[in-house]
C-alpha cells in the first residue's frame, strides 16, 4: 500500500505502516481537490473552519463551494492554477485567505504529482489554519516591542544623562555626588540587562529552544538564598518565613532556572502582597511541591486565567516591572515537565503553588 492511500482507496487516511490515521484527527483544516478542483476530501477541522459540511462539498468545484479570495479580492484557485507553471512546483506558500462573512484563515497548498518527479498534477492538498492565531501573536509582538520601548527609555536616558554630566562637569562635583551618580548609572545599567534577560526568556519559551540542565537541587537551601539575599538588599528579616514540612525526595532540576523562579515568585509577593512572605517546600505524590504566599488582598477569581499571561501587572494593585514575570515563571516550571498555579492563600493573599517532578535524568 503506497503512503496516502487508504484499504478503500480513499484519502480518508494515511498508513505509516504501524497505524492508519483518519484525516479527522488533524488539528488543522485538510481540503483535497483532483487537478480540475473537485473536491475529494474535507476532514472535521475544515468543516468547523469553513462552515462547509463535507456532504454539502464533495464533488463539487473548489470555487462554488469554498470561494478562497486574497486580500485583493482575486479568485485563489485562479491565481493557484494547478494545471499551469513549472512541472516541478510541488507546493504555494501559506498565505491570508477569506471567505465570504467568515474570519480570515490562513491556507497553504501542496501538489500531488503523478509521477512524483515532473508529472502533471493529480491532486491539490490544501492545509487552512484559523488566522486569530497569527494576529494574536502579532499583537503580542507589537506589545512587547511597545513595552521594551517604554522599559529602555527611562534607565537608559538616566545613564546617558548621568555619564555625559559627569564627562563634562567631572571637577565640579565632591566625591559623594560622584558616587551617587555612579551608583544611579550602575543600577539603571543592571536594570536594563534585567529587561534584556527577560526579553530573551520570553524568546526561547515562545520558540520552544528553552534548554534545562539538570543537576541535584536542594530547593529548601535555593529559597534560603533568595531570601538571604532579599534581606542583604535591606527588606526586614521577619518579612520572610521558610518552612520545609517532611521529607523531601531527590530533585535534578535546573539550579538557575529554579532560583529565577524563586526570586520572582518572591518579588511577585513582596511587590504586590502585604504582611509575611512564606516559602513552603513539602513533598506530594509525584514531586515537590512549593507554594509562594503572601497577606495581600490576592487574585480576583476572574483574573486568575490572565495572571501567567505577559504583561500582566496585578489586579490593580501596585504597578511594577515589565508584566513579564510571572509568564517567565510558568515557561521556566513547565519546561522542567511540572505544573503551575494561583490560589488564594490559607491566610489570605495570593498562593503561587508550583510542583516539580523527582527522579534522576535518564542519560541514555
Amino acid at each position: 500500500m503506497r503512503r496516502g492511500d487508504t484499504p478503500s482507496g480513499s484519502l480518508h487516511g494515511v498508513s505509516d505502516g504501524s497505524a492508519y490515521i483518519c484525516v479527522d484527527e488533524l488539528p488543522d483544516g485538510l481540503v483535497a481537490a483532483d487537478h480540475e478542483g473537485r473536491i475529494l476530501v474535507v476532514n472535521r477541522a475544515a468543516e468547523r473552519l469553513t462552515g462547509v459540511g463535507r456532504q454539502t462539498a464533495v464533488g463539487r468545484h473548489i470555487t462554488d463551494v469554498l470561494p478562497f479570495r486574497d486580500l485583493e479580492g482575486r479568485d485563489w484557485w485562479k491565481w493557484l492554477d494547478p494545471r499551469g507553471g513549472l512541472r516541478t512546483r510541488s507546493r504555494a506558500p501559506e498565505r491570508p485567505l477569506s471567505l465570504p462573512g467568515r474570519q480570515e484563515l490562513l491556507v497553504a497548498a501542496r501538489f500531488v504529482r503523478t509521477p512524483e518527479r515532473g508529472g502533471p498534477v493529480a491532486r491539490v492538498v490544501i492545509t487552512i489554519r484559523d488566522a486569530s492565531a497569527r494576529a494574536r501573536v502579532e499583537r503580542s509582538r507589537a506589545d512587547l516591542v511597545s513595552t521594551v520601548a517604554h522599559e529602555l527609555r527611562s534607565p537608559l536616558t538616566s545613564v546617558k544623562g548621568f555619564t555625559a554630566t559627569l564627562l563634562a562637569k567631572w571637577e565640579r562635583f565632591t566625591d559623594a555626588q560622584k558616587l551617587v551618580m555612579l551608583e544611579t548609572v550602575n543600577a539603571d545599567a543592571d536594570r536594563v540587562t534585567r529587561l534584556i534577560t527577560e526579553l530573551l526568556d520570553v524568546s526561547r519559551i515562545e520558540s520552544g529552544r528553552l534548554q534545562v540542565r539538570r543537576q541535584v537541587v536542594d530547593i529548601p537551601a535555593r529559597a534560603r538564598r533568595i531570601i538571604a539575599g532579599r534581606v542583604a538588599a535591606g527588606e526586614p528579616e521577619d518579612r520572610f518565613r521558610l518552612e520545609v514540612d517532611g521529607e523531601l525526595p531527590e530533585t535534578w532540576l535546573d539550579q538557575d532556572k529554579i532560583d529565577q523562579i524563586l526570586a520572582n515568585l518572591v518579588e511577585n509577593g513582596v511587590r504586590h502582597g502585604r504582611g509575611t512572605v512564606s516559602v513552603v517546600v513539602e513533598p506530594v505524590e509525584w514531586g515537590v511541591a512549593v507554594s509562594v504566599r503572601d497577606q495581600g488582598e490576592g487574585v480576583a477569581p476572574e483574573l486568575v486565567g490572565r495572571v501567567f499571561r505577559q504583561f500582566w501587572r496585578g489586579n490593580g494593585r501596585r504597578r511594577g516591572g515589565t508584566g513579564l514575570g510571572l509568564f517567565i515563571v510558568k515557561g521556566l516550571v513547565e519546561a522542567h515537565g511540572g505544573t503551575i498555579s494561583v490560589q488564594r492563600a490559607p491566610g489570605g493573599g495570593a498562593e503561587f503553588r508550583f510542583i516539580l517532578p523527582t527522579g534522576a535524568p535518564d542519560f541514555a
